[in-house]
């Protein structure tokens, strides 16, 4: 019986430390302090998207100004980067120039280029050469945690 009020104590000190530990488990974790950038890669391998996609695009950095956007083309998907590229709604290269000028990369498939007889020279000022779109798709969402949309 001499016993009985430290083992009282000891019961209850146990079980204070149980149920703060379950509490600090539960709790949510703490709002990192610096924010993840957005970041997206669009693929485009058809140039009859590529109006859609440039909407698409404008779109998304009115919603999200902070978003970093790279575009890979390849395929038939070049054919909008190419110099003097036009539809019949006039020259691509204006718009490519206004989001390039709000931060969008584009990137073009060097093995589409080798494959048509085509060099660096070909494709606009406004975008850079990559030695494979496929292999730079892969290489953003892998590596550097781009997510993916292709329009």
């Amino acid at each position: 019986m001499k016993y009985l009020p430290a083992l009282s104590l000891a019961l209850c000190l146990s079980a204070v430390t149980l149920v703060a530990a379950t509490a600090a488990r539960a709790a949510p974790s703490a709002p990192a302090t610096a924010e993840v950038q957005e970041k997206v890669v669009y693929h485009i391998n058809d140039a009859s998207v590529a109006r859609v996609a440039m909407r698409n695009i404008e779109n998304h950095l009115n919603a999200s100004p902070g978003v970093k956007i790279v575009v890979v083309a390849h395929g038939k998907g070049i054919d909008f980067l190419l110099n003097d590229a036009k539809d019949d709604k006039g020259a691509y290269e204006p718009q490519v120039a206004g989001l390039r000028d709000r931060g969008v990369d584009f990137r073009v498939c060097r093995n589409t280029l080798n494959g048509r007889k085509l060099d660096d020279s070909a494709v606009i000022m406004e975008a850079s050469v990559v030695p494979s779109g496929v292999a730079e798709l892969g290489r953003l969402q892998a590596r550097e945690g781009y997510a993916y949309i292709k329009p």
